[in-house]
């Protein structure tokens, strides 16, 4: 596990490494154990490494025998032995004990195809001398991240924004229409970032640019729905425990110590109970827990880790969590709607005390249908039925309602069909409330843009079942852009390598072959995933409502943390951006003291202050500040007028 960090000069020109050195040392937490450079005519590439394979010659950037091709790698290669195997029955000689070297081995045998060999969580950069080529690529599902934009002449690519802030030729200007996808779905776009001109790479894709050449992107992978309707249910959670068991071990393999996240659910229980079962030393087990009993897993996280006799760690967090918010503002490197993020951030630092690396039970929920809103959408299938005609006076009545009236958004989604119906249910501000909260100037910049179009566009084709296609919508958006970027980052952020063995791509092409009949049942979601587990997880975990990993927000806000939600809102620096009408944001703090309702958007629109204040009005010392200090007192520190394209 690593951070990344890349100049390519498209002309052949020289590249300065102290500027691939600033990048890369805003990112030092991401690997803190080495530091690596390679430079030459055209390129200059950079790496912090976190050791976790190969501690003594991991060293990075990689080379072939020749030196002619470079590599730098962010993740781990779960395949690498066989193909390094592979490679030297092929005549290839390695120089390290690593996974990263199998990489240009790979490309000298079968070049930009090289990557539908691996197998794992990466991000790499390689360097072809000999082709002045650079080569780019992200992971099938995107668990690890990386941003990239054309600068000039100059292609700059790195695992995090804000080492890309850091070169003096990129404007720290908003992007509008991510900025508005964020208020629409509490995360940037896919191929976007909250700032111009600074890119996704979106997951299964490669970018490859060569010496005068514009960078051209490619998809390599995809999940395909195709449900084996032949398939017995019992064949079907035999194939996915041995799967999971094959995926959990290859996980499994490092060079340092190793735990798992277990909070209680079916989904980091069932890898806790597969790791227990490949290991002949106690599994180190971290949870986290919540004085508001409503939010607390910690009993079945226990009754989890007494069943598999673990080595237990747990913590209770408090209402008092300014400074960790405050923090998560640096970490995440973009503005982020998932409150899940502050949990998520001090489990990880509970078991970065401990271990190097720790396994997480993400991705369950797309895989096997575990979410309620499935069962939502289930449910509101019958709908379909309902004459267009009914639907379109629904929307009329719903539009002549003022705001905030009970009824109206009800009236509105019950007014849809389909796809849309789906996304308004899961969007933070529907399209009224969300024009709303700008100013009349950002709302000119909007003119024309619509996320939930975009979104719709985004969605499979018809022709498949509507669960399938809500998976696969959910595979390729929110897993990659809410929860595995909420992994990386705070797991990153205290040099913690998270793996997320029920991604390894074999086993979402298994699920994906799963009839939805076998996924959603009476007792809810992950029918055919609970029966694999039955016998192997105690029942009152595979049987227990599903909790999510919530937090008591809402609550905060009205309590703890209300001072600091109006003192960052409503301040003279929120006021002066131009961008959020204040009184509007008022009324929503009023609202939600009354009914406790809007926490996520609430928490959004903190974020995205706190955002701000970070990166937009930060000054040079601290916008470059050095590995491990993230930017205190942004509450009380007063805000420049500089640093932020505001609309005029």
């Amino acid at each position: 596990m690593c951070g990344i960090v890349g100049i390519m000069d498209l002309d052949g020109g020289p590249v300065d490494l102290h500027d691939v050195e600033r990048m890369n040392r805003v990112i030092g937490h991401r690997g803190p154990d080495d530091v690596g450079y390679h430079g030459e005519p055209g390129i200059g590439l950079g790496m912090s490494r976190l050791s976790i394979i190969d501690l003594d010659t991991g060293h990075q950037p990689v080379g072939n025998e020749d030196g002619s091709l470079q590599v730098v790698l962010n993740g781990e290669i779960y395949n690498y032995r066989e193909l390094r195997h592979k490679l030297q029955q092929k005549g290839h000689r390695f120089a390290t004990a690593g996974d990263t070297e199998t990489i240009v081995h790979l490309y000298e045998e079968h070049g930009l195809d090289c990557v539908e060999h691996l197998e794992g969580m990466f991000a790499f950069a390689l360097w072809d001398a000999p082709r002045q080529r650079l080569l780019v690529a992200r992971d099938r599902l995107g668990i690890k991240p990386l941003y990239y934009g054309c600068f000039g002449r100059r292609l700059v690519f790195a695992s995090e924004l804000k080492s890309i802030l850091q070169l003096p030729e990129v404007e720290r200007r908003i992007d509008w229409e991510s900025l508005d996808h964020l208020m629409t779905f509490l995360v940037t776009p896919r191929d976007a970032s909250i700032i111009a001109g600074i890119h996704k790479l979106e997951p299964a894709h490669i970018l490859v640019t060569a010496r005068g050449e514009v960078p051209c992107r490619h998809r390599y992978w995809q999940v395909r729905f195709a449900p084996d309707d032949s398939l017995s249910e019992e064949d079907a959670a035999a194939a996915l425990g041995e799967q999971l068991e094959r995926s959990v071990r290859s996980h499994m393999v490092a060079d340092v110590p190793l735990g798992a996240f277990l909070s209680g659910g079916i989904d980091s229980s069932a890898v806790v109970a597969t790791m227990a079962r490949s290991s002949t030393e106690p599994i180190k087990t971290f949870s986290i827990g919540f004085t508001d009993r409503r939010y607390n897993e910690l009993d079945d996280a226990r009754l989890v880790a007494d069943t598999f006799a673990t080595d237990h760690h747990e913590l209770v967090l408090e209402p008092n969590v300014t400074d960790i918010i405050e923090e998560l503002a640096w970490f995440l490197d973009e503005p982020f709607g998932d409150s899940s993020a502050i949990p998520t951030y001090m489990v990880s630092k509970l078991a970065a005390g401990e271990v190097k690396v720790a396994l997480s039970g993400d991705g369950g929920d797309e895989l096997f249908g575990g979410y309620d809103r499935y069962l939502v959408e289930q449910r509101e299938q019958r709908l379909e039925y309902l004459p267009p005609p009914v639907r379109a006076l629904m929307g009329a009545v719903s539009r002549q309602l003022p705001e905030g009236v009970r009824g109206r958004n009800w009236l509105h989604h019950m007014s849809m069909s389909g796809s849309s119906r789906y996304l308004d249910a899961n969007s933070l501000f529907r399209t009224d409330d969300r024009r709303s909260l700008y100013r009349p100037e950002v709302r000119e910049l909007l003119a024309g843009a619509d996320p939930l179009q975009a979104a719709l566009a985004a969605l499979p084709e018809n022709g498949c079942h509507w669960l399938s296609k809500l998976q696969k919508f959910d595979i390729e958006g929110y897993l990659p852009l809410d929860i595995l970027t909420k992994v990386d980052r705070t797991s990153m952020a205290h040099s913690l390598e998270a793996r997320v063995p029920l991604l390894d791509h074999k086993l979402v092409e298994l699920a994906a072959t799963i009839p939805p009949r076998m996924l959603l049942g009476p007792g809810g979601g992950k029918q055919i995933f609970k029966r694999a587990m039955r016998g192997i997880l105690p029942d009152r975990i595979i049987d227990k409502p599903k909790q999510g990993f919530a937090i008591p927000l809402g609550r905060w806000f009205r309590g703890d943390l209300d001072s600091m939600l109006r003192d960052v809102l409503l301040s003279d620096t929120s006021r002066k951006r131009g961008i959020f009408d204040t009184d509007q944001i008022e009324r929503l703090i009023l609202r939600h003291e009354a009914r406790g309702n809007l926490d996520l958007q609430l928490w959004t629109l903190l974020s995205t202050e706190l955002w701000m204040r970070t990166f937009l009005d930060a000054s040079p010392a601290v916008a470059g500040a050095p590995p491990g200090y993230p930017p205190r007192g942004a509450i009380a520190r007063p805000a420049p007028s500089h640093g932020q394209e505001v609309p005029r």
